[in-house]
């Protein structure tokens, strides 16, 4: 009788515990695990309208000054359209257009006190891959006053 009582309250236990999780009641109002939001957009690098970030392929980090990060985005755009608008826009963030590479891809190179930015683009039939790359400048080294001997 004992182990028969045993089984029984066993079984209960379990099934009950069981039933309330496969219930589809529970299911449909238990809370969703929520993953945070990355923030991509650097405030003082524009974006064409109509340009979708592409947050799978991108990251960005900031502390205490220094920003680094690729960000991708994809939009439809005639890539000369693209071009211009960097040159245009960039200054009127502070930043100065170094120099601009085209072979195949296209890259445009800014730079400011403490920072650079690369600016890739990708034609991609009538789309456009933009990739921002944004760091640190490299700190030259310091010449010593005298020769060291």
């Amino acid at each position: 009788m004992k182990r028969f009582l045993l089984v029984v309250f066993l079984f209960g236990i379990f099934g009950l515990t069981g039933c309330a999780a496969l219930s589809g009641k529970n299911r449909d109002t238990a809370p969703e695990i929520l993953e945070p939001q990355a923030v991509l957009k650097f405030g003082d690098v524009p974006i064409p309208a109509g340009f979708k970030a592409v947050p799978q392929d991108s990251y960005s980090f900031e502390s205490s000054g220094i920003r680094v990060g690729l960000l991708k985005y994809r939009g439809k755009a005639d890539v000369d359209q693209v071009i211009n608008f960097y040159k245009e826009q960039m200054p009127m963030y502070n930043w100065r257009l170094l120099n601009v590479v085209e072979y195949g891809q296209r890259m445009l190179n800014f730079d400011r006190e403490q920072e650079s930015c690369i600016v890739s683009l990708f034609a991609k039939g009538k789309a456009v891959e933009i990739i921002i790359s944004l760091g640190p400048k490299s700190q030259s080294p310091k010449r010593a006053e005298r020769p060291i001997k």
